[in-house]
């Protein structure tokens, strides 16, 4: 039996699912997105398959279908671990869609989708070794090495965002209270829903990271305080992960990637914290932007 073409991609995000149809040419054949049932697991997994369907239906074949989440599959029991769409924690998930969809499938952390989809043929697409970094609605990260994701024994590579924010001044200790259980990690720092926190625990109000974020553009002077102490603390994180790392591209995506004064702020202070003369890493904005997950959820098959 030949192999599927075509291959389909799955981004199964908190607010959205996302799917898309990529050729042999990893060109673009279609793409659909649909709203996320919120904390209803069996609606999921309703919500992909049906999705599934209607990605074929429009290309008029069966695919491959790689499927990027929030999270990963336990090595241990193939159930979801981590997740901060909790619904899927201690869920079937891969047995239950692969039952449904009648086919093999492969599914990776939604950062790690991410990591392959810019080290493939984004923004870090001429170097050897990618770090990759969502910062949204949480934080995560992935790794990969000559286009290939690393994935450890653990399947937890690049969640940097579950270690504690380093180097921490008096006034981050003990830090916010995170989902994992744990206390002043780095997503509850740079994740959006982290830096409205801040901003609100400093300035009063209730803005999200979005609007904080334009009105730093617009040159308000609270907000462009809120985005510096951001840009620190992202900078001590990344400089932890360059220390481990050495990465010759750091590659930022989520919505807070759409900041452009991260780029010279967060590279104008790593050098404070790495251990190194020189920092020749390189910090970069995704460049297929709000598609990479998607596309390297597709890319976990190769092309035929």
């Amino acid at each position: 039996m030949n192999k599927p073409a075509f291959r389909l991609g799955i981004d199964l995000g908190g607010s959205k699912i996302e799917g898309v149809v990529l050729d042999t040419d990893g060109a673009e054949r279609c793409r659909e997105r649909i709203p996320t049932p919120q904390g209803d697991y069996a609606a999921t997994l309703d919500a992909v398959v049906a999705l599934v369907s209607s990605l074929e239906t429009r290309v008029g074949q069966m695919c491959s279908i790689g499927i990027g989440m929030p999270g990963s599959l336990s090595r241990a029991t193939g159930l979801v671990k981590n997740s901060n769409s909790v619904c899927l924690n201690g869920q079937p998930l891969h047995r239950e869609l692969e039952a449904r969809l009648g086919r093999s499938l492969r599914f990776a952390n939604d950062a790690d989708c991410f990591t392959l989809s810019e080290a493939t043929d984004g923004a870090g697409r001429d170097a050897a070794l990618v770090f990759g970094v969502i910062v949204g609605t949480g934080t995560g990260g992935g790794i990969a090495f000559n286009r290939q994701l690393l994935a450890g024994p653990n399947g937890i590579s690049g969640e940097w965002g579950h270690n504690s924010l380093p180097w921490p001044q008096p006034e981050e200790l003990p830090g916010p209270a995170c989902y994992c259980g744990l206390r002043g990690c780095i997503e509850t720092w740079l994740s959006g829903p982290g830096l409205a926190r801040d901003h609100q625990q400093w300035f009063g109000g209730s803005q999200d990271a979005r609007s904080i974020i334009q009105s730093a553009e617009l040159g308000d002077v609270s907000a462009s305080m809120t985005v510096q102490r951001y840009a620190n603390r992202m900078a001590r994180a990344l400089a932890s992960v360059i220390n481990v790392l050495d990465p010759d591209v750091v590659v930022l995506g989520g919505g807070i990637s759409n900041c452009k004064r991260l780029y010279s702020a967060v590279v104008s202070q790593w050098q404070d914290y790495v251990f190194s003369d020189r920092v020749d890493t390189r910090l970069l904005r995704a460049q297929h932007g709000d598609s990479s997950g998607v596309r390297g959820a597709a890319c976990l098959w190769p092309l035929q």
